[in-house]
This record gives C-alpha cells, structure tokens and sequence, in this order.
C-alpha cells in the first residue's frame, strides 16, 4: 500500500537528483576527474552492500561485459552534464537534460522494436521549439545546451540499452557493474586526456571537494538508487515517471536559490525551459491515456 510518505520520499529523492548539478559546479576539480571519482567511489560502496547483504555478483561473462559498455555511456553522460554546468551554468544544464524524454522516444522504436507513439512525435516537436527558444535568447550559452543535450541523448540511450537487464538481474549488481565500466573507461583516457587538457590531470581534490564527492557518491547515487528501487515496489510506474520529470524544475529553482545571481537568465529562457517541461510533464499524462484507450480495443 501506498503512503503519504512514500510520495514525499520520491519527491526528495527527484530533489537529490536535481542537486547533483549544483554539486557538479561547486566542485573544483575538472569534470573528467569528477566522474572518475564519484564512478569509484559509487563502485566501491555499491560493492560492499552487495557484499554484506550477500547478494551474488555473478551474472555471466555476456552479461557483464555488456553492462561495463553501459557504465561507458553512464559516465560520457556525467561527464557532458557536468561540463555543461560549468561552461554554461545549472539552469542551462538542466534545460537541455530535460531533452531526455525526446531522445528516449526515438531510440526505444528503434532499437527494443517497439511501437511509435504519434504524441511522442508532437511533444518531440514542441521541445525541439523550447530549445530553438533557448538558443534565441541565451545564444552565448549555446556550447553549455549543446553539451547537456549530449548528456541526455547518452543517458537516454544507456537507458533503453539497460531495459533488458532490470527485470532478470539484481539491481544493485547492475550498477556496480556499470560504475566499475566508467571507472576503468575514464582511467584508460587519463594518459590521453592529460595530454589534451590545459590543466593537466588534476587529481587532488580539495577537503571541501571530496565532502561534495562523497554526497554525490553515497547520498546521490548509491542511497538515491536504492530507495527508489524500493519505492518501485510500491508506487505505480507512472507515479514514479510523472515525479522524476519534475527534476529540472526542482534543480533550476535549487540553482537560484544555492547559487543566486549566475543562475538568473533572461525571460526567454524560462520562456524555452517552461515549454521543454511541460511537454515533458504532459509525456506521462498522455502516455496513461493512450495505454487506457488500448486496453478497451
């Protein structure tokens, strides 16, 4: 049975995710450096609880070298979002992510086979016009959008790619397996990598990095992860996916309200990203209707 607490735990968790930006931009170190951290760390401790709650890490060769691909885009993602926020700023970053619901709907048709949905193609096109907004009005942010709409066409992509995994294989043994994959993709480019940045490889974190790290590791993503596998058991699919569509709107709040005056834009933006959300708000309602509507044929 659903309660009144699990909503407001759902609603915080999609806070937590909206605030991983902040933390992004807050950090010091490069996003490169970043990812290969919190990747890491994430392992490390996903590892652990597997191994304390003696859970089996054993999910065939196939298996795991396929979801170590996984963590590859999981971490070109994080990489992109939080390169996004620091060229740009969170609001920006958070604006294009919310593409995530457009490149989903053309990757699922074409890769799991499934059948095209005619209002995916009008909410695609309704946030195809928030973003030719943006880019109207903050042209000099177009860089930082252009890298956060990489961000959610990876993400968007790791997420179809990991649809098969989820329903025969523990989820916690998913994830470990794909933080160890961006782990060691990022660790193989740190030769090349430190060639090509200006600064050099920077791996030294400051003490008040590695508090911020730690929060994105333990409470953003190993913690986060976990109660919403939990609450899935509990809140209906449609619930969960109407709520996380919020993310943007709690992070770019968030963004003004914990980094004041570098997040305030122009009206045009929140023109753009108003139109962007609410076609992304209203995906859920219609997809619930269509479903509806098929189960009476």
């Amino acid at each position: 049975m659903t309660t009144t607490r699990d909503y407001l735990e759902l609603h915080f968790l999609v806070l937590l995710w909206g605030f991983t930006a902040i933390l992004g931009k807050l950090i010091t170190i490069p996003p490169v450096e970043l990812v290969f951290y919190r990747t890491f760390l994430s392992a490390l401790l996903l590892g652990i609880w597997l191994y304390w709650k003696k859970e089996s890490f054993q999910l065939g060769r196939t298996t795991i070298w396929q979801l170590l691909g996984n963590g590859v885009l999981v971490g070109a993602h994080w990489i992109t979002f939080f390169a996004s926020a620091r060229v740009a700023n969170v609001s920006v970053s958070l604006a294009g992510f919310a593409t995530i619901a457009l490149w989903t709907s053309l990757l699922e048709p074409l890769i799991l086979k499934k059948k095209f949905k005619w209002f995916e193609l009008i909410l695609g096109l309704v946030i195809v016009l928030g973003l030719y907004i943006i880019f109207k009005f903050e042209f000099n942010h177009a860089w930082g959008l252009t890298l956060a709409i990489i961000s959610a066409l990876l993400v968007a992509l790791f997420t179809v790619l990991n649809a098969k995994f989820t329903h025969n294989h523990n989820h916690y043994a998913i994830t470990f397996y794909e933080m160890i994959g961006a782990t060691l993709s990022i660790a193989l480019i740190f030769p090349w990598y430190a060639q090509q940045s200006p600064t050099g490889l920077d791996l030294n974190p400051t003490t008040t990095d590695w508090v911020y790290i730690l929060i994105l590791a333990l409470v953003c993503t190993v913690y986060a992860y976990s109660i919403s596998v939990e609450l899935m058991k509990r809140i209906s699919a449609f619930a969960m996916n109407l709520t996380v569509n919020l993310e943007p709107v709690y992070g770019i709040v968030l963004a003004v309200l914990i980094l004041g005056e570098s997040e305030r834009m122009t009206a045009g933006f929140y023109l753009g990203a108003g139109v962007i959300i609410l076609a992304v708000l209203a995906y859920p309602i219609l997809n619930r209707k269509q479903a509806t509507q098929s189960s009476k044929l």
